[in-house]
């Protein structure tokens, strides 16, 4: 069954700015302190390390601190609210594609095989109630909201002629920004970076004109933090979809596709996100660490037919 792509996007007031690809998401906030690696790392070697095989995690105090002023449970209801509320507007404007569609079947399908992986990254992944939705839009985007709520663009599997694997690496791009709880970082480090714009401002009497400069300068140290965000998900979505029997080399061939469409694109230091030849770099050099995942996974006993519009 074919994917008949609209001329326009749906109006959809409730669809995120973020997403795949393409993100006006990233405010204020304080310089990256994340860390990544890849490899085995043994469990106490570094307090809050995530320790496993394939792709691992560290917060250092800031991001634990971030994450702690604002609630979970809050940012994930707001998730579920919102998704609820742009579903609904899809549906009303007949772009909610049914669930019966072979495409929205096979999104469901691949979700399903990535789902039992997530826990090791999010103990509170166990308790979202996971949703995978496709809306028809000829926009390349795809999303997970906190709490687990996916949707898809019929653009990004139409345009990009997106095979299974790397549908996989998407989703498990975007699952992973909910289970590091990006969102939820974000807004606490917001909240501090406000916080401290005033009481600096204050202090130094510079009034309006030196919360503006402040709020400016804690907008180009985003641009990092926007990037190490990206990179981050790319990577633990290439552990996901490897260990649910998904190809984790395409992520290479996806980048490739992304940047053939997206001529033009700002240099990376103009972006929040990392340049498609930077990506493709890590994807590349992070593949010896997840291969044997994929090598011992079980693999998928379905495959769907590439999307056509």
């Amino acid at each position: 069954m074919k994917l008949t792509l609209p001329d326009t996007a749906p109006h959809l007031p409730s669809a995120p700015l973020h997403g795949f690809g393409r993100c006006a998401c990233h405010p204020a906030g304080a310089p990256p302190t994340r860390r990544l690696f890849t490899g085995l790392l043994l469990g106490g070697a570094a307090a809050g390390v995530l320790a496993q095989d394939g792709v691992s995690v560290k917060d250092d105090s800031a991001t634990k601190l971030a994450k702690k002023l604002v609630s979970a449970e809050q940012v994930e209801r707001a998730g579920a609210a919102q998704y609820a509320q742009m579903m609904g507007e899809a549906q009303q404007q007949r772009a909610l594609v049914p669930a019966k569609h072979p495409q929205v079947e096979r999104l469901r399908y691949i979700g399903q095989r990535l789902l039992p992986f997530t826990q090791p990254f999010n103990a509170r992944a166990r308790q979202w109630r996971w949703e995978v939705n496709l809306v028809n839009s000829p926009q390349l985007n795809a999303f997970c909201m906190p709490g687990g709520k996916i949707a898809f663009y019929t653009g990004i599997l139409v345009k990009l002629e997106l095979n299974d694997d790397e549908v996989a690496a998407i989703m498990g791009h975007e699952i992973a920004h909910a289970l590091r709880e990006h969102a939820r970082e974000r807004m606490g480090k917001t909240a501090a970076t406000r916080i401290g714009a005033n009481v600096l401002s204050a202090v130094l009497g510079l009034g309006n004109l030196g919360d503006a400069a402040l709020q400016m300068g804690a907008q180009l140290l985003t641009l990092k933090f926007g990037r190490e965000d990206e990179s981050e998900a790319d990577l633990i979505g290439m552990d996901l979809s490897a260990r649910a029997g998904y190809s984790p080399q395409a992520g290479v061939s996806l980048w490739q596709k992304m940047g053939a469409q997206n001529k033009g694109a700002p240099p990376q230091w103009l972006s929040t996100h990392p340049s498609g030849p930077t990506r493709i770099r890590d994807i590349e050099a992070t593949l010896p660490k997840v291969e044997p995942l994929f090598a011992k996974a079980a693999k998928p006993d379905r495959r769907f037919a590439v999307a056509k519009g």
